[in-house]
């Protein structure tokens, strides 16, 4: 899921990544490599706009079968060199890696009250125990627990309806 935080980020990303990708295509590139078959029956595909990945990598590479200059994604590890260069800048002391973002995004979900399903489904686990892991953390004792109504920000608290008044009723009036 994407935080609507980062779409303007993202926007900004997605128009560097376009210039790039017009560039290499005055210059006759502009190719990735199609999945399958498609590189046999769409062979045009490979220059579409649709087809260029959103984290390219940052060279080209001659493709074995066709002998064109292709793009391919970032790779991974570059992703988790970037990582561990800003976990050690940070000056944090624990180990974290990639992973460790996706623990603390399932633990987070979970603190915010989401239920254990949708973090299941979301962390793509099949298993509902795997996901259970996460709640150990969750364990504060009744303390911890926030009623609900706490969590409403006062503009929304004014939308309530007003609470009756508690006038005792005669019960002989009609």
């Amino acid at each position: 899921m994407l935080p609507d935080s980062l779409l303007p980020d993202l926007a900004s990303h997605l128009e560097r990544v376009r210039g790039l990708y017009e560039e290499e295509l005055k210059r006759g590139g502009g190719y990735v490599t199609l999945p399958g078959a498609l590189a046999r029956k769409a062979p045009s595909d490979g220059r579409a706009w649709g087809w260029q990945f959103l984290f390219p990598a940052t060279r080209s590479v001659s493709d074995p079968v066709t002998g064109r200059r292709t793009r391919r994604h970032v790779h991974p590890s570059a992703v988790q060199r970037a990582m561990k260069r800003a976990v050690t800048e940070s000056g944090f002391t624990k180990r974290a890696s990639c992973h460790t973002l996706r623990h603390s995004f399932a633990t987070h979900l979970l603190e915010d009250g989401y239920d254990l399903r949708t973090v299941q489904e979301l962390l793509g686990h099949t298993s509902v125990r795997t996901t259970m892991q996460y709640t150990h953390v969750l364990n504060r004792g009744a303390l911890g627990v926030r009623s609900p109504l706490d969590r409403l920000t006062t503009e929304a608290r004014s939308h309530l309806p007003e609470a009756p008044s508690h006038k005792p009723r005669n019960p002989r009036s009609p």
